[in-house]
C-alpha cells in the first residue's frame, strides 16, 4: 500500500486530477443554485431580491478573504489552506441543506451556511493557482496544468445548470446536500494524492504581515502596469460570462418557454464551447509569452464582435450561436491570463498575487447579473452594447498594458530586497 501511495504521488496526472477538483466543485456549489433560483423563492416565500442574496453573500464573503487566504498559503503553505477551506465550503452546504429540510422558516440559517461556503471557497480555488506554480518547474508544464484547472473551472458551468435543475427536481434544497460529499471527496484526494513542494524561507526569514505588505508595494512598483491589467481583464471576463449567460436564462424562460432541464441544457452550450476552448488553449500555449498577448487580445476582440452582433440578433439560435463565439474567445482568454500571471510572480508572493486576481474575477461575478439585469428592463440591445464596450477596455489593456520582453518572456520576477 506505501509503494502504491508513493507511485501515486510520483505521478503529477494524479496529483493534477486532485487539485482540478477544487474549482470544479467550488463553481458547481455557486453556480448550481442559479437555474433553482425561481424554486427556492417559491417555496421559502421571499422576494427576488431576498433569494438572490444567496448568490451574493457567496461572492461577497469571498472577495473580502480571498486576499487574506493567499497571504496566509504563501506564509504557511498550501496545503494547510486549502484542506480546511474544502471541510468549511462543506459544512456551509450541510448547514445550508439541513436548514432547508428541518426549519419552517430556513432562509437566515441557509444564509448563514452560505456565508459560510463563502469564507471556504476564499481558502480554496484561488490557492491552486500558485499551488500548481508551485508543482512544476518547466513554464510549459505549468501553462498545459493551468489549462486543465481553468478547464475544470468551465466544466463547473456547464454541467452546473443541468445538474442544478436535475436535483432541484428531486427536491429543491438537494443542491445544498450535494456539496459537502463532493468537498469530502476533494479533501480526500488533496490531502493523500497531492505532494506540495516544502516552504522554504529565504536565510531562514518569516513572512510576518509587515513584511508581506513591504513585498506587495515592491511586486506593484515593479509590475503594477501589467498585473493591474491583467486582473482588469480577468474581471471583465466573468463579469461577461454571467451577465450574457443571466440575460440568457432570462430570455429563454420568459421568451422562449423553455424552462427546467431544457433550459439547464441550453445554457450549458455556450459554457461548454468556453470549456473546450480552456482546455486547447492550455495544451498549446507553452511558455511564449508574447502568444499569450495576442491570444488574449484576439480572444477579447472575439468576444466584443459577438457581443455586438447579438445585439442586433432577435433568433434564439443566432443568439446561443454568438453567444457561444464569445464563450469560445473568453475561454482562450483565461488560461493565458492564468499563466502570465502564475508564471510571472516569485513563488514567494504568487499565493498573495493569485488570489488578488481571484478576487477581482469574484467581483466580475458578482456585478453581471445584478448589472445585466437593470440594463436589460431598458433594451437587450443596451445591455450587449454596454458589455461590449468593457471589453473594448479589456482589448485595449492587452495590447498596451502587457508587454513581453527578452525573447517569449516577461521581466516580471520580483527579488527580495
Amino acid at each position: 500500500m506505501a509503494r502504491f501511495r508513493h507511485w501515486i504521488l510520483k505521478t503529477n496526472k494524479w496529483s493534477l486530477i486532485s487539485i482540478a477538483s477544487i474549482p470544479l466543485i467550488m463553481t458547481l456549489g455557486n453556480s448550481m443554485l442559479i437555474p433553482v433560483l425561481p424554486s427556492i423563492r417559491n417555496k421559502l416565500q421571499i422576494t427576488s431580491f431576498q433569494v438572490s442574496l444567496l448568490i451574493t453573500i457567496y461572492s461577497a464573503v469571498a472577495i473580502l478573504l480571498i486576499p487574506i487566504a493567499g497571504y496566509l498559503s504563501d506564509r504557511f503553505g498550501r496545503k494547510i489552506i486549502i484542506i480546511p477551506s474544502l471541510l468549511i465550503t462543506g459544512i456551509g452546504g450541510l448547514i445550508s441543506g439541513l436548514g432547508a429540510w428541518w426549519l419552517e422558516h430556513p432562509y437566515v440559517v441557509i444564509m448563514l451556511g452560505r456565508a459560510l461556503q463563502g469564507v471556504g471557497a476564499a481558502g480554496a480555488f484561488p490557492i491552486v493557482l500558485p499551488l500548481v506554480g508551485d508543482m512544476y518547474q518547466n513554464e510549459s508544464e505549468v501553462s498545459k496544468s493551468l489549462g486543465i484547472v481553468e478547464t475544470a473551472n468551465t466544466l463547473g458551468k456547464v454541467l452546473s445548470p443541468i445538474l442544478g435543475s436535475v436535483l432541484a427536481f428531486v427536491v429543491w434544497f438537494l443542491p445544498f446536500l450535494t456539496i459537502p460529499v463532493l468537498c469530502v471527496v476533494s479533501t480526500l484526494l488533496v490531502a493523500f494524492l497531492v505532494k506540495s513542494p516544502k516552504k522554504k524561507d529565504k536565510k531562514g526569514e518569516k513572512v510576518t504581515f509587515s513584511n508581506f505588505l513591504q513585498n506587495l508595494k515592491q511586486i506593484f512598483s515593479k509590475n503594477g502596469r501589467w498585473l493591474s491589467a491583467i486582473f482588469a481583464i480577468g474581471c471583465i471576463c466573468m463579469f461577461v460570462i454571467f451577465g450574457t449567460l443571466f440575460y440568457l436564462s432570462d430570455t429563454l424562460e420568459d421568451k422562449y418557454q423553455i424552462k427546467g432541464i431544457w433550459k439547464g441544457c441550453v445554457i450549458a452550450i455556450p459554457s461548454a464551447a468556453l470549456c473546450l476552448a480552456s482546455f486547447l488553449t492550455g495544451k498549446k500555449i507553452g511558455e511564449n509569452k508574447k502568444l499569450m498577448k495576442w491570444i488574449t487580445f484576439s480572444g477579447v476582440a472575439i468576444v466584443t464582435a459577438a457581443l455586438v452582433i447579438s445585439g442586433l440578433v432577435q433568433s434564439l439560435y443566432g443568439l446561443i450561436i454568438l453567444v457561444s463565439i464569445a464563450g469560445i474567445g473568453i475561454g482562450v482568454t483565461l488560461p493565458c491570463l492564468d499563466a502570465l500571471i502564475t508564471e510571472g510572480i516569485d513563488k514567494a508572493e504568487r499565493g498573495t498575487i493569485t488570489s488578488i486576481y481571484s478576487s477581482m474575477r469574484f467581483i466580475g461575478v458578482a456585478v453581471g447579473p445584478p448589472l445585466a439585469s437593470v440594463l436589460m428592463k431598458i433594451s437587450s440591445q443596451l445591455m450587449f452594447y454596454s458589455i461590449s464596450g468593457t471589453c473594448v477596455v479589456a482589448a485595449l489593456l492587452a495590447l498596451f498594458a502587457i508587454k513581453p520582453s527578452n525573447g517569449d518572456n516577461i521581466k516580471v520576477k520580483n527579488k527580495r530586497a
